[in-house]
């Protein structure tokens, strides 16, 4: 990482609610209302040309990040990843300026990289000596691999019956994985019980002030790869609502910087039917009731009590965005669609948003000639069970036929080619 010295531009803590202020301390909750904390910029003019000349990482945008000395910053190359034009997909789906963010190749293969670098970096410079996180499997595996490169100790809390790649990952990065007999929401319980009782830095329970600021930098990247502009829709999927939201603030730091013009852009929140609690609030105007047990192929968005679905809720609100659900015959369909269309294998969350997205270009809620992002947050060799029955009908074993991607018969195997 280059020695050139870059303040953060952070100078206090915000509550979501009342707004009232504190200090860039280990604190997660207002001592006034018990609202949610936010970290709040002092907020000018930035360079877009300052930021172009950095490191192709998601540090480059040191000024609008909470990490106030690089000495503390625990990086690992994530961060600036691939805004595919997505031409092949946007044909079947009727879209003509279709883009997918593509944040499976990251270090440790998801978009939690960005939050958990962020927070683990926060917590060396709280002088926090362990970290830990609750997790569906991805953030477990992002927080242990930054924890191994920052030489501290590693908790995850995770509930049983995650795919088994996920586990093994965090494991192999020194994380000590603590399955809970239960659902996330339980996993999560447990972490803040640790994180009070032992002062453990857990990256999305008392450090989540935090932990949200690194979920911006998907704002960030699009604009500077769409030519310093915001696109007219977002689609991502949601589980806890942290990171639709910390993009909407995202997008806010952007023009409050003067990187962007208008951030006129729609949110639109994707979930799977079986634990859909922000969909639903959305469709029946009312408030987020929580999913007792979440039943999906999409494990990494099985989250029954959103911590952040209210917040998700107001920025659809604010931006004029929607929320829409799909069924699990739905997420593995488009899930294979992205691969075939576009090369990209995701998990079962990333289909998510683009069975979504499909449903929303069908009913006209996202026009076809607007610009649009589909947002792809994790890879699909990490759910490669999950997906492998949905495949099995395009091969067969034993020495039979074998059939490719779009069905077509092709030599026995064993057979040579050409």
């Amino acid at each position: 990482m280059p020695h050139t010295h870059t303040m953060t531009k952070a100078e206090s803590l915000a509550c979501r609610e009342c707004g009232r202020r504190y200090g860039m301390t280990f604190r997660y909750a207002c001592g006034e209302c018990s609202g949610p904390l936010d970290v709040a910029y002092d907020i000018s003019t930035v360079s877009r040309d300052a930021i172009s000349a950095r490191e192709r990482t998601y540090w480059r945008y040191a000024e609008l990040l909470p990490v106030m000395h690089r000495s503390n910053m625990v990086g690992m190359g994530a961060g600036m990843t691939p805004l595919l034009r997505a031409e092949r997909l946007g044909e079947r789906l009727g879209l003509r300026n279709l883009y997918v963010k593509n944040d499976s190749v990251n270090p440790t293969y998801s978009f939690e990289d960005r939050p958990a670098g962020v927070a683990v970096s926060k917590a060396r410079e709280l002088g926090i000596g362990t970290v830990g996180c609750a997790s569906t499997g991805n953030l477990a595996a992002a927080t242990a691999a930054h924890a191994a490169k920052a030489g501290m100790p590693c908790y995850a809390f995770v509930p049983k019956g995650l795919e088994g790649a996920k586990i093994v990952q965090a494991a192999a990065y020194g994380a000590r994985v603590m399955e809970v007999d239960g659902t996330y929401d339980d996993a999560s319980r447990a972490a803040a019980q640790a994180g009070d009782g032992r002062g453990i830095g857990m990256v999305n329970v008392n450090l989540r002030p935090y932990y949200a600021e690194g979920s911006k930098t998907l704002a960030f990247e699009v604009a500077e790869q769409l030519g310093w502009r915001a696109p007219d829709h977002l689609v991502m999927p949601v589980g806890s609502g942290a990171m639709l939201n910390a993009v909407c603030k995202g997008f806010e730091d952007l023009e409050a910087a003067s990187l962007v013009d208008d951030c006129a852009m729609h949110p639109h929140a994707a979930q799977p039917r079986g634990c859909s609690p922000v969909a639903d609030a959305f469709r029946g105007n009312g408030g987020v009731v929580p999913v007792e047990r979440p039943d999906t192929v999409a494990k990494s968005l099985a989250i029954g009590d959103p911590g952040d679905g209210r917040y998700a809720l107001k920025r659809l609100e604010q931006y004029g965005g929607s929320a829409a659900r799909c069924t699990d015959r739905e997420i593995l369909d488009a899930t294979i669609l992205l691969a075939k269309t576009e090369g990209v294998f995701a998990e079962p969350a990333g289909g998510v948003a683009v069975a979504v997205l499909k449903k929303m270009a069908e009913d006209g809620t996202i026009p076809r000639d607007e610009s649009v992002v589909c947002y792809v947050t994790g890879n699909g060799l990490k759910a490669a069970d999950t997906l492998k029955p949905v495949l099995a009908p395009l091969m067969r074993h034993g020495g039979q036929t074998v059939r490719d991607g779009d069905g077509r018969a092709g030599p026995p195997c064993g057979q040579r080619f050409g």
